[in-house]
């Protein structure tokens, strides 16, 4: 008590009586009240302003109205700008405007705080407004007039805005001034591109750490992380110290790279510099370990922390998560909730995470509870984190029934989760339905609800309307929209729509690109594809090819046998940092034995640092195509010792191998093998292993392997009715493709000529013409050259020689030689002269070096003993040079 009684000062009381206030003249009392006004000082006020009280609306109301009471706003410049900048910082910019306008002769302190305070109210335009009547009113911008507008461009996205100002600063000369050229390169980085804002960050030499820190943080938001890393290296050899800001950013690029011993090097400058107690710096580390793996070792730096926050809870909780270590990522969420920590949606998010798996449903339902109670629900990212969880615990069904429970909080985020996971288990009808019922009310589906329905779209034209949304909505614009749409157009062969769709992408990324390369080269355009890669390369400066497109143009050298083109790919694949990567590796091989270089295939195979089940079924249809049928069944045995998991891919080359060399016995091996691993019920190895018996003749094991196909597809069909018109079963054939009708699949042309085959070996002459009639008028199929041989072959068979040749004056098309050939043949057969007389000499018109038709006629008079027709026809044959190929005999 003593204590308190010495601090505090006590001055003696003053006693005044009634009576002296009384006699106290009007002078002193007019003294007294002028005091009382000079009490308000509105300089102090806003000097103090944040010691005395807080900045509030009503607050800055209280001091204007005082204000303009005494009339000093008028005069008094400092005071009008300090009130000014109290409204800006209460969001009331409404005030603020009406202020500035009250201001007779505002300063350029005056337009740096309205447009500072537009910035931080995001009003960007009304921002940039202030910049040009700035500029108007004569004023010079200052450092931070540029700060602000550079500012309000960046979030514009206005890279035109941002040209003018980049041209103003190097007039006024500010474009050297660190905090402006700082702002230069974040403007560049996010309105151009970031190879523009390196551009502009290496026109000036720059000593500030700061422009260094811009530069560095938007390389690693744009993906450059190792660019990152070499800047922070160039920045260290200037002898510059980096910041907290500095080493939290690099540290975030290792971990994203997973580049542990780089981590730990910068590291030993978080110590150097003494920003290791940093929480944001700290957070970084504990993130680098965690990534990469090491999460003893994340856990110590996040126990050695003296203050930890929700981030760095979060960071180690993710790190558990991304290293499916589930239980404890649980333990360290108990441990939060124990300790009071504040809990936020990225955490909930990473819990929700670790428990998506089938033996975790106790924890989810319990976690889901806890949401309910913790008011996280009403979340969209919470939200679709529990839809995820779900659609992997415990099926599509539950995933739903969390979205139908989510009916208040539902947004776009949800509902394209939703339909992404429908998409994902390839329920088409349930995700088109919710993408329609979107529209019913009223919601407008994102690019992601887009994309998700776009990739599982199965008829063109329902394709055709969701691209005519994306076309009013400018969704299609996006790339991953975009992507989608040529891609979906691709799957139909619709090439021109495709490329179409392409050139509308602004941004096309490597996806769209490698997409659109993809399909020419699929759908018979390889040239294109070439044509188009080489824009890519020229046109493209931020953009450099990856792994995807790479595969995809090596694909189509291959189609278009472009040796010299491929090996220069090739030499730009090892440039690039693809030599050793097995999916450039594996379309290598395949580009090289497509080639004829088979030695190339072998050594591309071999430097490869690992060889997956591509890279082996590459080199082994290399081997079969060039018929090393031997070496390729070798190779396919290395890849079993080796202990690579078998698909269907490489199991259909083999089968494709054996077909050739017509080993019934390593055949059905092979049957057997895929048997036990539980392939044979798929389609591409089960119409492998349909044309295998069918070409070894037996058609029996043929049925038993089509029968146990679980859903067979267009081609298992034609492959069944194949091998029956191979073996003469004409009506079995008939009767498959009257089952494969029933079952809803449409037909094709290769469909349609093994059925005109299966009634030419047969003789069924009436069916032939139904079945070409129907493939005509029921499916609009136009016939092509072997439909018509077909059909010719048939008629010819059946001695029907002189309405096959009116078959074939009908004709749409001009017949080839093939057509004419086949009903020559059948002349010599029947011993019709005349016909063949006439069919001889349109062969030999067309055809006039093949040795064929010469013999044919040649063998129609021997057979007739008319031997100076027969003198005369090899005399033409010589004078043609058309030469006869000699026959050989394994006998």
């Amino acid at each position: 008590m003593s204590y308190l009684l010495n601090r505090i000062s006590i001055s003696p009381p003053r006693f005044i009586s009634a009576l002296s206030i009384s006699v106290e003249n009007k002078s002193h009392l007019r003294e007294r009240h002028e005091k009382s006004i000079n009490l308000f000082n509105p300089s102090q006020i806003f000097s103090d302003s944040s010691k005395s009280r807080p900045c509030t609306i009503r607050n800055a109301e209280i001091i204007h109205a005082q204000v303009f009471k005494t009339a000093i706003l008028q005069s008094d410049i400092f005071i009008a700008n300090s009130l000014l900048d109290w409204y800006c910082k209460c969001s009331a910019m409404d005030c603020a405007v009406l202020l500035f306008d009250e201001i007779p002769y505002p300063n350029l302190i005056s337009f740096n705080i309205k447009m500072s305070g537009y910035n931080q109210n995001s009003l960007f335009k009304e921002a940039w407004k202030t910049f040009c009547t700035l500029r108007l009113s004569g004023f010079i911008p200052t450092e931070f007039t540029y700060g602000s507008v550079l500012s309000a461009c960046a979030a514009l996205q206005s890279p035109l805005f941002g040209d003018l100002v980049h041209s103003l600063t190097i007039k006024t000369g500010f474009f050297l001034n660190g905090f402006v050229h700082a702002g230069m390169i974040n403007l560049m980085a996010t309105t151009c591109s970031f190879h523009e804002a390196l551009r502009v960050f290496q026109d000036v030499s720059c000593e500030n750490v700061v422009c260094w820190n811009v530069i560095i943080s938007a390389a690693i938001k744009n993906g450059e992380n190792w660019i990152a890393l070499d800047l922070f290296c160039q920045m260290i050899g200037r002898f510059l110290v980096p910041n907290s800001f500095t080493l939290s950013t690099v540290l975030t690029a290792c971990a994203t790279l997973e580049e542990l011993e780089m981590g730990k090097e910068i590291q030993g400058w978080v110590i150097k510099t003494g920003t290791k107690d940093d929480i944001f710096v700290g957070t970084s580390i504990v993130d680098l370990y965690a990534k990469c793996g090491e999460m003893d070792e994340s856990a110590k730096e996040f126990l050695h922390m003296p203050v930890r926050n929700v981030v760095v809870w979060s960071s180690l909780l993710s790190g558990f998560v991304q290293n499916d270590d589930s239980i404890s990522a649980l333990q360290l969420f108990k441990e939060m909730r124990k300790k009071g920590e504040e809990i936020n949606n990225y955490t909930v998010t990473s819990l929700l995470t670790a428990c998506a798996k089938p033996t975790m449903q106790k924890e989810a339902a319990q976690i889901h509870s806890w949401i309910l109670k913790s008011g996280f629900y009403s979340n969209s990212a919470v939200g679709s984190s529990l839809i995820k969880m779900y659609s992997k615990i415990g099926g599509i069904d539950s995933s739903e029934a969390v979205f139908c429970e989510m009916e208040m909080f539902k947004n776009i985020e949800i509902w394209a989760v939703m339909i992404s996971t429908f998409a994902n288990y390839l329920k088409k009808e349930r995700a088109i339905d919710y993408y329609l019922r979107m529209l019913k009310e009223g919601l407008k589906p994102d690019k992601f609800c887009s994309s998700s329905v776009l990739s599982i779209i199965d008829s063109i034209s329902l394709g055709k309307q969701v691209h005519c949304y994306t076309t009013k909505t400018g969704l299609v614009f996006d790339v991953s929209v975009g992507s989608s749409i040529l891609i979906m157009y691709c799957k139909y062969g619709a090439v021109e729509e495709s490329y179409e769709v392409f050139e509308q992408i602004i941004r096309k990324d490597n996806v769209s690109w490698a997409s659109m390369i993809a399909a020419f080269t699929e759908h018979g355009s390889a040239d294109q594809a070439i044509h188009l890669f080489r824009e890519m390369l020229i046109e493209t400066e931020d953009i450099k090819p990856d792994q995807t497109t790479l595969s995809s143009i090596l694909h189509a050298c291959s189609s278009l046998h472009l040796l010299q083109k491929g090996k220069e790919i090739h030499g730009y694949s090892f440039r690039s940092g693809f030599g050793r990567d097995v999916l450039v590796g594996s379309a290598l091989v395949n580009m090289y034995s497509k080639c004829g270089s088979l030695d190339l295939a072998i050594k591309a195979f071999k430097i490869l640092p690992r060889k997956d089940q591509i890279s082996y079924c590459s080199l082994i249809s290399g081997f079969a195509q060039n018929g090393y049928l031997n070496e390729a069944l070798a190779l396919f045995s290395e890849l079993r010792m080796v202990e690579l998991e078998l698909d269907s891919f490489t199991v259909s080359s083999v089968l494709g191998v054996v077909t050739l060399l017509s080993r019934l016995d390593i055949g059905s091996q092979l049957h057997s093998l895929v048997a036990k691993i539980g392939l044979d019920s798929e389609t591409s190895v089960g119409s492998s292993l349909v044309t295998m018996y069918s070409k070894c003749g037996s058609i029996g094991n043929c049925c038993n392997a089509f029968d146990q196909i679980t859903n067979p597809d267009l081609i298992c069909w034609t492959a069944m009715i194949a091998s029956y018109a191979h073996h003469g079963k004409g009506k079995e054939a008939l009767r498959v493709y009257k089952s494969m009708i029933k079952e809803g699949i449409q037909p094709d042309s290769v469909t349609f000529i093994t059925i005109l085959s299966a009634c030419s070996h047969n003789g069924l002459i009436e069916e032939a013409f139904y079945y070409f009639n129907s493939m005509i008028k029921d499916y609009e199929i136009e016939p092509n050259y072997r439909h018509y041989a077909c059909m010719v072959d048939i008629l010819s068979r059946g001695g029907r020689l002189e309405e096959a040749e009116e078959f074939i004056e009908q004709m749409p098309i001009k017949a080839d030689a093939l057509i004419w050939g086949t009903l020559l043949a059948a002349c010599k057969v029947h011993g019709n002269v005349e016909i063949g007389r006439r069919v001889g000499k349109r062969v030999i018109e067309l055809e006039p070096c093949e040795a064929g038709a010469y013999v044919s006629l040649s063998n129609i008079w021997a057979d007739l003993g008319q031997w100076e027709e027969v003198s005369k026809i090899r005399t033409l044959m010589k004078v043609s040079d058309a030469m006869k190929e000699p026959g050989s005999s394994f006998v």
